[in-house]
């Protein structure tokens, strides 16, 4: 089995590719691939999930919603770096997070990395 490491770094609410990303690793989970998921920086706010979508704000739908779903394609915990542990994201969230470190040990544990 491939394991594959998904790095997100864009916002939520902030654009397609937000959406585009989320889509794609769930393919992956979903055909026996083994993947986690990595939040950094604007991503962390994939982990708020109270939003709700106003298309008068908003040009995209809201990819938290995607989030919540992980648990029903095996990706979850979440994993955030321990610098932004004290993030509020990561604070206040509900989803399973698990805090690593990112260093090359991390990232030797995985056949591929995907950066988005």
């Amino acid at each position: 089995m491939k394991s594959v490491l998904v790095i997100l770094n864009h916002a939520n609410l902030s654009n397609l590719q937000v959406h585009e990303s989320l889509s794609a690793t769930m393919v992956l989970a979903t055909f026996g691939c083994e993947v986690k998921v990595l939040l950094q920086d604007a991503a962390l706010s994939l982990l708020q999930s109270d939003l709700s979508f106003d298309g008068l704000k908003h040009a995209f739908k809201v990819a938290s919603n995607m989030v919540d779903s992980f648990e029903f394609y095996d990706l979850t915990p979440i994993l955030v770096t321990r610098e932004q542990a004290e993030h509020p994201f990561v604070v206040n969230t509900e989803h399973e997070v698990e805090l690593i470190d990112f260093d090359a040990a991390f990232l030797a544990q995985f056949q591929h990395v995907l950066y988005w």
